[in-house]
């Protein structure tokens, strides 16, 4: 395939993702997130591995740019998930849990 061809797909697939991501409702982004970790997870060895098997420097360019967005990608899923669950978590009341009021509060 050439240049062209490649880098068509590649605006296509972005397009398409955008679609598809842009239609879920936010009940199921926690879940869809999880699963585009994994995913980006998968991506990030796969670059990984093409990193290291590149002869011609602008395949290792390419590749490396690949590992460092897959990098930021996967990371910023896990923080956005995180943020997302703690949103679920109840919060503890100081004084149903036994502690003392802080001093000064009624």
């Amino acid at each position: 395939m050439d240049g062209i061809a490649l880098l068509t797909i590649t605006v296509l697939a972005v397009f398409v993702g955008f679609e598809v991501v842009s239609k879920v409702s936010s009940t199921l982004h926690t879940p869809l997130m999880s699963g585009a970790n994994a995913i980006h997870g998968i991506i990030l060895v796969g670059a990984i591995i093409v990193a290291g098997q590149a002869n011609d420097p602008w395949v290792l360019a390419v590749a490396l740019l690949a590992v460092v967005l897959a990098t930021a990608n996967l990371v910023g899923g896990f923080v956005v998930t995180d943020r997302m669950l703690h949103m679920f978590h109840a919060k503890k009341d100081p004084v149903k849990a036994g502690a003392q009021p802080k001093a000064g509060s009624k």
